[in-house]
């Protein structure tokens, strides 16, 4: 039976039979909850979510965002010559381009596409392809589509998107804790570091004392939302590239969703918020979402390795079985026991020959390399 596509524009227009057939909520990221978070909070993104029907029966769920991003964001993180830079910006004339995601754009990791058990992979994965096909054709004013994040033992399946001339790419990995049954507190944490790690820890969570620490309720986080905004907003400014800005009104609605699995935590130094941390429990792991940082009190007061201590603080009381970290900073997340999870994408312009001059440039896309520790006797 031949398979087709149908494409929705929010979640409340989905059939609740479709996400019963594919199967896929007992996963949070898939719900209909989480992404209508989203989807509610940030009305500057093209929301569609695409799924794969054999007859009447749906097989595969993808989701996709159409965000706006400034080409130069893009262009700064490629390894290339600045004149060479300087032409590719200019072919875009300087100018912000809108690209297809699919996959979660806030997310790091395999939370785009969804496949249903006993259903055959590559031909469902192919069909998928073909909706975010036909969606790139009915946009408007589309430069590139951007297919995220797959692990290496997905590749096998998503390779097939080079034969609709996609090309494959290398992102910065998931920086992943694996957390030890016996590990009923921080203190047997700790005590299986090696001595150097051991006080690089405590040294953290000695320097952030001053630091009143508060889990957040729906309530603080709409009292505090402008300060968390910021805070935010600092992080970004220092990372190297980020589609898209959260409206952290989406903290609010996942908040009311999921409760006490969906986490922020502030901290607050003489009664001024200088720093939060956001993570979701996704039955037995523990992600790291977005954090905010005072950049000016970061370094007497450690604020970002008190977050990190918090992180395996929190990984331990909720049972996890591991932390994912996310992207960046992979070097520190690595002294804490963290080791990379590789991620490949795959990105094509819409339009034939500008991809084919593009393809070499995104071939040479170079992730950044780190030191790996290993912390642990």
């Amino acid at each position: 039976m031949s398979l087709k596509s149908k494409i929705f524009k929010t979640v409340n227009s989905i059939p609740q039979a479709y996400w019963d057939s594919v199967n896929c909520c007992t996963n949070i990221y898939y719900s209909p909850e989480f992404l209508s978070a989203f989807e509610l909070a940030n009305t500057d993104i093209e929301f569609n979510y695409i799924f794969i029907l054999k007859g009447e029966e749906a097989v595969a769920f993808a989701n996709t965002q159409i965000v706006t991003i400034g080409i130069e964001t893009i262009t700064k993180n490629i390894k290339m010559y600045a004149n060479l830079r300087r032409v590719i910006n200019k072919m875009f004339c300087n100018n912000h381009v809108r690209v297809l995601f699919c996959g979660n754009v806030f997310l790091s990791g395999e939370y785009g596409t969804f496949l249903k058990d006993g259903e055959d992979k590559i031909e469902t994965f192919k069909a998928i392809a073909d909706g975010v096909k036909h969606l790139s054709k009915i946009t408007k004013k589309l430069s590139a589509i951007f297919v995220k994040d797959f692990e290496k033992e997905s590749l096998y399946i998503t390779n097939h998107l080079k034969s609709y001339n996609y090309t494959a790419m290398h992102v910065e990995p998931n920086m992943i804790i694996t957390l030890k049954p016996e590990w009923h507190s921080f203190d047997d944490y700790i005590n299986t570091l090696k001595s150097k790690y051991r006080v690089k820890a405590n040294r953290a969570d000695t320097k952030s004392k001053s630091l009143k620490a508060q889990f957040f309720t729906v309530e603080d986080i709409q009292t505090h939302e402008k300060q968390l905004q910021e805070l935010y907003q600092n992080t970004i400014n220092n990372a190297d590239f980020n589609a898209q800005i959260l409206n952290l009104d989406t903290y609010i609605h996942l908040k009311k969703a999921y409760h006490e699995k969906f986490i922020v935590k502030g901290y607050f130094l003489d009664g001024k918020l200088v720093g939060f941390l956001s993570a979701m429990q996704n039955e037995t792991h523990l992600d790291a979402h977005f954090i905010g940082i005072d950049y000016s009190n970061n370094k007497e007061f450690a604020i970002y390795p008190r977050i990190l201590n918090d992180y395996v603080k929190l990984g331990i009381e909720t049972k996890s079985s591991q932390i994912n970290l996310g992207r960046t900073a992979s070097e520190i997340k690595s002294t804490l026991g963290a080791k990379p999870k590789s991620l490949v994408c795959y990105c094509k312009h819409k339009r034939h020959i500008p991809n084919k001059i593009l393809t070499p440039f995104i071939e040479n896309v170079h992730i950044k390399s780190f030191k790996q520790h290993s912390p642990f006797k």
